[in-house]
């Protein structure tokens, strides 16, 4: 009977987030694989704090005894693999960028789109996830979205450089003790120095001048909430480890205050509204460390548009943004039929 969760990819940062989510939520160890790539099999994770998991191959695992394949692996190897996983039959719920804008694919998010009319179109048994960029957005904005229309919205997101992988924290760390001890700064995963700057280059550049995540933002944002948002953005990664930040100002088609606004996002569970006009009234990324939440501040109307609003975002950016929802997808399909 096919009722493992695999999850591929587990040695990597997403990887081993989702491990951790999936030990919270109670699964049985014996129910979860961890596979990885042929240089890391073997390898032990840890998988809550009494058990450990032993990596195994993906190439050589049997997806058909997979209830759910979770893949957080890079946009090549989902394309290698996510379609022999789903053809086995698992459900797969993919982290990469490679099957987020196919028609046959939906987009999710969950506590947005993660309805059963939504699995219903996965006719390929793949369900695509967005960024943490993008899924701190949707997830702040739909409450909002859903009773007055975003048309419009510009965003500059401020990144922290977990999201980059392992080699990108670790250059972080590096610069940030060679400038200490005045040695000379190595750049290996960044263009620029990432200690004590900010780069506005987050993804692969365009050649229209957006980066692959800007472009991301303009164009998953319509595909999970719906209707003709249009979204201009401005990528930038920051010398911090964990916790994103994104600064928003969105104009709705209807009339959309900040009394309307907070009487929607205070119902809502997984937002947390902290928005007190005082100096320590707002959420900073690094006070989201560990927490479930996407936190909104600095809520305030915008005067430029007509029914605009301005905002402030902050979350961990590999719990609440990526592996909660990623789990809460992933466990939503496998009660699915």
């Amino acid at each position: 009977m096919a009722n493992k969760i695999a999850v591929v990819g587990a040695t990597g940062t997403i990887g081993r987030e989702v491990l951790q989510e999936l030990a919270q939520r109670g699964i049985d160890p014996h129910n979860v694989v961890a596979l990885a790539s042929e240089r890391s099999i073997g390898a032990t994770l840890s998988y809550g704090e009494e058990t450990d998991l032993t990596t195994q191959d993906l190439a050589q695992f049997d997806f058909s005894t997979a209830k759910v394949a979770i893949f957080c692996t890079a946009a090549a190897v989902s394309a290698a693999a996510v379609p022999k996983a789903a053809k086995a039959g698992a459900w797969v719920v993919d982290t990469s960028a490679h099957f987020r804008m196919e028609a046959d694919v939906p987009l999710v998010v969950a506590g947005v789109n993660d309805t059963a009319a939504t699995f219903a179109r996965a006719k390929r048994r793949i369900v695509a996830v967005p960024g943490a960029c993008v899924s701190m957005f949707t997830r702040a904005l739909h409450p909002m979205h859903d009773k007055a229309k975003a048309k419009r919205a510009v965003l500059s997101t401020y990144q922290a450089v977990s999201e980059a992988g392992r080699p990108a924290m670790d250059e972080l760390f590096n610069q940030t003790r060679s400038v200490y001890v005045n040695q000379t700064l190595e750049r290996q995963h960044f263009a620029k120095q990432i200690a004590f700057n900010t780069i506005p280059h987050c993804g692969a550049f365009e050649t229209d001048g957006r980066t692959s995540e800007e472009k991301a933002l303009a164009l998953e944002p319509r595909k999970i909430l719906g209707g003709d948002l249009n979204i201009v953005a401005t990528c930038v990664r920051v010398p911090a480890f964990v916790g994103h930040g994104i600064s928003v100002a969105v104009e709705f088609t209807e009339p959309m205050g900040v009394a309307q606004a907070r009487s929607l996002l205070i119902r809502d569970d997984d937002i947390g509204l902290v928005d007190h006009r005082a100096a320590e009234g707002f959420v900073t990324p690094l006070e989201t460390q560990g927490e479930t939440k996407i936190f909104i501040s600095r809520l305030r109307d915008d005067p430029s548009v007509a029914n605009g609003l301005a905002f402030w975002l902050a979350a961990d950016n590999l719990r609440a943004a990526l592996s909660l929802p990623i789990v809460t997808v992933a466990l939503a399909l496998a009660e699915h039929e």
